[in-house]
């Protein structure tokens, strides 16, 4: 994808603003939370929260292609913030449902979907989308069940759940009985739902009946939120127990949604690690050239030189794949599931290798507390286990391409 001018304004506009404020650092034995003075910043000044929302709805009214610029830039700042679970994941959320009224709900609590998107967008609010179960984000293997009207389950991996104003939640009817544990999730062809290896048909109940998104207050009675501890300080997870908490229905037909979000989070993951890995890669390489052993700066060693150059196929290939995923993203490309999927295998383990050779390339800095270079090492791990591993990717790849 060939970036416009605007998007590259957008790209200037938001890592000068990082820069300017650079984001908070969590202490090792601090609460984990987020830079609220970032947040207000790219909130009133950019609008990057509601970017790929409707001007109808409260937002510019861009693509998720604009999003997915403002990924890679938190990405290379490993910035403190609930952007890619709040103005991503949760409002593409209650955009794929069509919860897109604009009328006002409580201020206390979640009586539906309206109201919630103009929140989102202009920042006052944060949403999680509660959706791992088991450790993955299969839609097969989701267990939580609403039965009248009362949701039962637990949800973990919760993006920011501990500052969340709402949760949306995917869980079964007692109709709707889930597929086999572990089954491979197919690969949505669109926002449609398409024809991807399970998209639209096949495996029973499993395949739309029973499924649906709901609604829930994180204040209501029988819901209980629980701060996890993580490698990666700088994204908050939580995990969320439902006990009969009251659900509103926002989405009926839950395999689609679900499906295309997994694929918006894949991509826009993978911009974040491509913007992480780019900022690993330009360190190092200043690095490099003021660091000097026997006289000279060590990049001028062959040896470094090859790794570095390694380094450099590494984040340029993750930018090709990343960036090919965003383009079917804002376009609705029937493929985007591969590409999404591609993208997230690739980014997510070239991410990783980046950041160890940043740490081994520096030194004895590079473990250091005061370095951002662990900073990118634990956002790299902990990242590559978000909304699938790469493993797990690859083999939903695989099984597309014998479905064929």
């Amino acid at each position: 994808m060939i970036t416009t001018d605007e998007q590259e304004e957008l790209r200037s506009t938001v890592r000068t603003l990082l820069a300017r404020t650079p984001p908070s650092r969590p202490a090792p034995d601090a609460e984990a939370g987020y830079d609220e003075t970032i947040w207000r910043l790219l909130a009133d000044q950019v609008g990057a929260f509601g970017l790929a929302v409707p001007e109808e709805h409260g937002g510019v009214g861009c693509t998720l292609a604009e999003t997915q610029v403002v990924c890679e830039e938190l990405g290379r700042a490993v910035a403190t913030l609930p952007y890619l679970g709040s103005a991503v994941l949760a409002t593409q959320a209650l955009l794929a449902c069509g919860a897109t009224s604009t009328q006002p709900s409580p201020a206390d609590s979640v009586s539906g979907a309206t109201g919630a998107l103009p929140g989102l967008a202009d920042g006052s609010r944060v949403g999680a989308l509660a959706w791992a179960e088991g450790g993955t984000w299969d839609p097969a293997a989701i267990r939580a069940q609403v039965v009248g009207g009362r949701l039962t389950g637990v949800k973990e991996h919760v993006l920011d759940g501990a500052r969340a104003d709402l949760f949306i939640v995917p869980a079964r009817t007692p109709d709707g009985r889930p597929a086999a544990h572990g089954a491979v999730s197919g690969l949505v062809a669109g926002a449609g739902g398409g024809h991807g290896a399970d998209a639209g048909g096949g495996h029973g109940a499993d395949a739309g009946g029973g499924l649906g998104l709901y609604l829930v207050d994180p204040a209501a009675p029988g819901v209980r939120v629980e701060s996890l501890v993580t490698l990666d300080r700088t994204r908050p997870q939580a995990r969320v127990r439902f006990d009969a908490a009251p659900a509103r229905l926002i989405a009926a037909d839950g395999r689609r949604v679900l499906e295309r979000l997994l694929a918006v989070a894949a991509t826009a993951l993978s911009a974040e690690q491509l913007g992480g890995s780019d900022r690993c890669l330009e360190m190092t390489l200043a690095y490099v050239q003021v660091r000097e052993q026997f006289g000279r700066p060590i990049g001028s060693f062959q040896a470094i030189k090859h790794r570095l150059a390694d380094l450099y196929v590494l984040v340029e290939s993750a930018r090709s794949v990343s960036r090919d995923a965003a383009r079917a993203l804002a376009d609705d490309a029937p493929d985007l599931g591969v590409r999404a999927a591609t993208a997230q295998a690739y980014c997510a383990e070239a991410y990783a290798a980046v950041a160890a050779e940043t740490i081994q390339l520096h030194g004895g800095i590079g473990f250091t507390w005061e370095h951002e270079a662990h900073l990118h090492f634990k956002r790299a791990h902990a990242a590559a286990a978000l909304f699938g591993s790469p493993a797990w990717h690859r083999a939903r790849l695989a099984a597309h391409v014998l479905d064929e």
